[in-house]
């Protein structure tokens, strides 16, 4: 009896042992996975924070039309320096600066007393000069009859034909030498060349007046017509194939903030300059009111559109190897390709490629200088934020 009743008590026992067992053992697989499962995170976090995360940016054709802006010098569409013509001192001005005048109006009055006295002197030379001719034909004409009745020689006759033509040159002389000294007398009033604007006026009554233009002569006035105006550019060589005939730009000055003034292409030199390998342009603006002064600076303002899409990148995506310029570019596999570029202009900020870069490729911003071909990279958001470092478990 005592051995039957103690059986239904060991295998309940040995029930609850293989129970507590079995408990330990699912335990212990848990832990075990779950520790596995950690440590395979743990190599794959140490994975992905060892490769190198980078912002990037996927290159774009620039504008179809391009805005250049170039300095020019605006000048009068004519300017004249006016100097006088005849020795002497002025008498009276009648033109300022800021002075608006007709063609042909007086500026001022020269007295030339020493060339007016020359004036009646080559006058009575002409008289003379006139008297001495007509006798020389008459004298001439009578010896030719006498030598039809052999009363004179050949030689004679000939003598006074020549006395004749001799007379008639000195009179020519001396109506030349009045005519000159006419003109002079009649510089002796100072007129405007053309309608325009007196900007100089560099003389006062009684001031001593040279003839000519040459060293120690200074001129009498300035003048200049600016209802329109010229305007003069230099265009560098790279843009000398978008100058087209007629072609409109805009002005814009300092003066005038905020407002521009239209201009059309004249003419060009036709030929690019060897030092400076620019084409000079000439272009006219209106200016009926006056708004703008001749003489000064301004800035010309181009659309030149592009024959060809050219790509920008910021400065910040370039690297300076010792071979040449690069650039990183990173291909579907996120594998990095090192491309040498060539750059046609730089803005500062970004450079235009010439070559060497495609429209579309992914390139990298701010490359490390130990960035190597093939190396692998991990993407950063397209919000260029830094990637958040994944939590460990």
């Amino acid at each position: 009896m005592t051995d039957e009743s103690h059986l239904p008590k060991k295998s309940k026992f040995l029930r609850h042992l293989v129970l507590v067992l079995g408990l330990f053992l699912i335990l212990a697989l848990i832990i075990i996975f779950s520790r596995i499962q950690a440590n395979h995170k743990l190599r794959k976090n140490t994975n992905i924070q060892a490769t190198l995360v980078v912002a990037t940016l996927i290159t774009k054709p620039g504008p179809a039309i391009e805005q250049i802006i170039l300095p020019a010098t605006v000048q009068a569409w004519h300017e004249a320096t006016i100097y006088g013509r005849t020795n002497g001192y002025i008498r009276k001005w009648y033109a300022d600066i800021g002075s608006h005048v007709k063609k042909g109006d007086l500026l001022a009055e020269i007295e030339a007393p020493e060339v007016n006295a020359q004036l009646n002197q080559a006058e009575a030379d002409l008289n003379t000069a006139i008297a001495n001719e007509n006798l020389a034909i008459i004298t001439a004409k009578r010896w030719v009859n006498l030598l039809k009745t052999s009363s004179v020689s050949k030689q004679e006759t000939d003598e006074k034909i020549s006395g004749q033509e001799a007379t008639a040159a000195l009179k020519q002389s001396a109506q030349a030498n009045r005519d000159r000294l006419r003109d002079l007398v009649r510089y002796e009033r100072v007129i405007a060349p053309f309608d325009g604007i007196i900007s100089q006026r560099s003389i006062d009554i009684g001031s001593l007046i040279n003839a000519g233009s040459g060293t120690g002569v200074f001129p009498l006035f300035h003048i200049v017509q600016s209802k329109r105006l010229r305007v003069y550019v230099q265009i560098p060589q790279t843009y000398v194939s978008n100058i087209k005939p007629d072609m409109i730009v805009t002005l814009s000055f300092s003066e005038h903030p905020g407002k521009s003034f239209p201009a059309k292409l004249y003419k060009t030199a036709d030929a690019i300059n060897a030092t400076s390998l620019t084409l000079l342009a000439q272009f006219w603006a209106d200016n009926p009111d006056g708004e703008l002064l001749p003489g000064g600076f301004t800035e010309m303002h181009f659309k030149m559109p592009l024959s060809r899409k050219l790509i920008h990148i910021p400065v910040n995506a370039l690297l300076f190897r010792s071979e040449n310029l690069q650039v990183a570019v990173v291909n579907k596999d996120n594998k990095v390709s090192l491309r040498s570029i060539t750059i046609s202009r730089d803005f500062g900020n970004e450079v235009e490629v010439n070559s060497g870069l495609n429209i579309g490729e992914r390139i990298i911003l701010n490359p490390p200088d130990s960035l190597i071909e093939g190396q692998k990279v991990q993407l950063a958001p397209e919000d260029n934020e830094a990637p958040k470092e994944p939590p460990l478990k």
